[in-house]
């Protein structure tokens, strides 16, 4: 049963008006089951003063573009009633014409774009209208004998609308379907959801909660086998892991061949309930529970017929490369099917792939993106649940959720989203992210629209940087991981975390480092093989896991090693640090001459004295190279700057710059090369 959220105390501190819709709707679409994400909409009634001191009476409604959880008073739109409500004398009005109409009725230009369903409110003669979207009452909307079922539920307090798409014509009927029934409480829209209202704005939320638990506990006394009994038994947490990080990089590879995707998944109970179950495969083939569902969720899902063994991952990779290569050639056949002179199709690849034993895997433009296909499938699950309860599941036809997902309003929503950046829909893996360097290059990579992962000996610092990625970009940008390169162990299960929390990866940055400066003569064998074990054997480790991944994904890939002067400079007192930066310029290029197969592009950029941010010129390496070249460890920078032919410093910025060129389109051609970032010191010019 859905809660009832509203507190009085919270209510009655607000200002009347604008402030209270606003409370409302974001009580409502704080809960999933009540609302979908992005979907319903809400609105109140008022009089407002315009600009010529007039009072007029004015209806606020959700802006096209938001959602009722999160939104505030800028996201609604003012709208002059004495202008919208003459239309309800027209028989018929085009969604274009609309919209340009209601253009011209706005309080202001500045108010966002009015909601499609805006002639829903309007028409309605009550000062408070909620439109949602519940999962009981969609069960019972999607019920083959849902009408019927409704009158033991309801009584006569419902007005029953048939499937149109939203829009003038299913606005003038359920405000012609109210003014019929004076007992009418609430509208039930099939395969839609429902509208109510009050004379108030707690009298009209009360009554989407207590309608939602009518049908609620209806449903709760039909509910007999879920989905037709458990066909298959579930793997463990632990197995599911393993497997979804061995398959989760084959899928990212088969979905990203036209755009690339971010994945998630989610293995949770009321899933696996699902996907386990004998009339999952079926079910899930029916079509969207509800038309704001396809727009994220694509009009099915695909479903992998597989036996959940969690030794069998080559045979459901394989089984997963058929399937998704089918599901495209389907959806092609689809659109070809449907579409109308001007539509371009939207990549074919699925959104929702439900695999039994593991769950469901999700695929979106971003992590974000993703996690809300996942999150209105969900809801779909919930909704089948109910529905098979009570009788048949229906739902739109083919013909009908095209016109929904290619419907040129829905592509107006689609537009609102900013603008795609170089490394959209992409994945870096950055080691010692939480440096200098590497925390630099993650906020880069990030600003330019990449996700990041921080891979880092220093959690804390790692999550640090994280956090504040995440609080300025939204949650989910970037992950950080406790790693260390000296690890094969934990440089895999890193990998396999970054498979099952993205899909995989873009770009590998081998950037964790140390240095150490010693005499050659008093170079110790530890010393000798602590630079070699981090510098070399790490970054051998790390590239190593890094191309299975990229080669796995088959969708090509970067790495960019952070090597240094000394790569090619022979250094004083630095023979072990020198000597390992010199193999990691030599690893890079081996590496670029077999990857160059799978498109896997390798280069090395060679910084010099970057000693912002670094740890390392917070140790003993300040006082190691001062002593080195004769001089104070205050006077470094300054020696540093004047032995460079440009007389500049070098900043981490310089470097993340040099990164992101080489990670970036403008150096598809590239592999196998070596920048220099140092600011031109003569004796490690590369030759």
């Amino acid at each position: 049963m859905v809660k009832n959220l509203w507190n009085n105390q919270e209510a009655e501190s607000l200002t009347q008006g604008l402030d209270e819709l606003v409370y409302r709707s974001n009580l409502i679409g704080s809960d999933r089951a009540v609302c979908n994400w992005g979907g319903g909409n809400t609105s109140m009634k008022t009089t407002e003063i315009d600009f010529r001191g007039r009072e007029v009476e004015v209806m606020w409604v959700k802006g096209s573009g938001s959602d009722l959880a999160t939104m505030g008073a800028k996201n609604f739109t003012g709208l002059r009633l004495e202008d919208v409500r003459p239309l309800i004398e027209k028989d018929e009005m085009p969604d274009a014409e609309m919209v340009a109409y209601l253009e011209n009725c706005m309080l202001s230009q500045k108010h966002p774009r009015a909601s499609i369903e805006t002639l829903l409110h309007a028409f309605l003669p009550f000062k408070h209208v909620d439109h949602t979207h519940p999962d009981a009452i969609i069960s019972l909307c999607c019920a083959d004998n849902g009408q019927e079922l409704a009158k033991e539920i309801f009584g006569d307090r419902f007005v029953w609308v048939p499937y149109i798409r939203p829009g003038f014509t299913l606005s003038k009927m359920i405000a012609e379907g109210v003014q019929n029934n004076p007992k009418a409480e609430l509208v039930l829209m099939e395969k839609h959801g429902l509208v109510v209202w009050g004379e108030t704005a707690k009298e009209s939320y009360d009554r989407t909660i207590s309608v939602i638990n009518e049908a609620e506990s209806f449903i709760e006394s039909k509910q007999a086998d879920i989905f037709g009994g458990q066909k298959f038994s579930g793997l463990t947490e632990d197995d599911r892991k393993s497997v979804l990080a061995s398959v989760m990089p084959v899928i990212r590879g088969q979905v990203s061949q036209q755009e690339k995707s971010i994945l998630s998944y989610d293995d949770g109970e009321h899933i696996l309930e699902f996907v386990n179950s004998q009339d999952a495969e079926e079910l899930s083939q029916v079509g969207a529970a509800c038309p704001d569902h396809l727009v994220h969720t694509k009009r099915v899902p695909l479903y992998i017929s597989w036996e959940p063994k969690v030794d069998d991952t080559e045979a459901l990779a394989e089984k997963l490369i058929e399937g998704i290569k089918k599901y495209k050639e389907e959806y092609e056949a689809y659109f070809e099917a449907n579409q109308s002179e001007g539509d371009k199709m939207f990549d074919p690849s699925p959104r929702v792939i439900l695999i039994p034993g593991l769950g469901m895997v999700n695929t979106g433009k971003s992590l974000a993106n993703s996690k809300v296909s996942g999150a209105l499938y969900t809801r779909a699950i919930s909704v089948m649940k109910g529905t098979t309860a009570l009788g048949g599941f229906v739902s739109l036809n083919a013909e009908e959720s095209f016109q929904i997902e290619y419907w040129p309003l829905e592509l107006y929503k689609l537009s609102l989203a900013p603008a795609e950046s170089e490394f959209s829909r992409k994945v870096a893996f950055v080691t010692g992210g939480a440096g200098g360097i590497g925390s630099e290059t993650c906020r880069q990579y990030v600003s330019q629209g990449a996700h990041v992962v921080l891979a880092d000996l220093n959690l804390e610092g790692a999550q640090k940087v994280a956090a504040e990625i995440n609080e300025e970009y939204g949650e989910g940008r970037a992950l950080a991981i406790k790693m260390d390169v000296t690890s094969e162990d934990m440089i895999v299960e890193a990998f396999a975390e970054v498979a099952r929390t993205y899909g995989g990866i873009d770009f590998l940055v081998n950037n964790a480092g140390l240095a150490t400066s010693s005499p050659f003569d008093e170079t110790s064998l530890k010393e000798w093989n602590l630079n070699m074990n981090v510098l070399g054997t790490g970054y051998f480790l790390v590239s190593r896991e890094a191309f299975k991944l990229l080669k796995k994904q088959d969708i090509g890939g970067s790495m960019v090693f952070i090597g240094s002067k000394n790569s090619v400079y022979a250094g004083k007192n630095v023979s072990a640090y020198s000597s390992v930066k010199a193999l990691e310029a030599h690893l890079a290029r081996t590496i670029a001459a077999e990857g160059g197969d799978f498109g896997i592009r390798v280069n090395t950029v060679l910084p010099d004295a970057v000693l912002q941010g670094s740890a390392i010129w917070g140790s003993a390496w300040r006082e190691e190279r001062a002593a080195a070249y004769g001089i104070e460890p205050d006077e470094l920078e300054n020696h540093y700057k004047k032995r460079t032919t440009l007389g500049v410093m070098i900043f981490p910025k310089d470097i993340a710059d040099a990164v992101l060129f080489l990670s970036s389109s403008k150096s598809e051609k590239t592999t196998g090369c070596m920048i220099t970032v140092d600011g031109g010191v003569p004796a490690a010019f590369t030759r």
